[in-house]
């Protein structure tokens, strides 16, 4: 099993696929680092030799920010946007879509489950 960025990869999938289990790595920056370590996409995992994983890694750790590096960073610019008190921070403060998505009907996942309010009553009849 390779262990690359402190993630264990899979080792039945294609190394394309199995790399984009790295949190900030997707399928084309999967195949610039397999392209520039000269390993084939359709390579499986657990056919890389050693030498192959350690040009990956290197390649990893020199030019690409990934996981606990990344998610921070990600976190300081969200804590930075609520910090100037921007239209998009205000939005992440109060938990609504940020990017102009429609908030009338929708947007479940920012706004969490349904908080029914009571209908208004009738007044009663003289």
């Amino acid at each position: 099993m390779a262990r690359i960025a402190g993630i264990d990869l899979p080792k039945n999938k294609r190394g394309e696929i199995g790399l984009t289990y790295i949190f900030g790595i997707g399928r084309s920056t999967a195949q610039y680092i397999l392209t520039k370590a000269g390993i084939d996409f359709n390579k499986k995992v657990n056919e890389w030799n050693d030498d192959e994983q350690a040009a990956i890694r290197t390649i990893i750790g020199n030019e690409i920010k990934t996981e606990g590096a990344l998610r921070s960073e990600v976190q300081m610019n969200i804590k930075r946007l609520l910090d100037i008190a921007c239209y998009r921070g205000l939005r992440h403060r109060k938990g609504l879509p940020v990017r102009g998505q429609r908030t009338r009907t929708n947007s479940r996942t920012r706004k969490g489950k349904r908080k029914t309010v009571a209908g208004k009553k009738k007044a009663p009849k003289k």
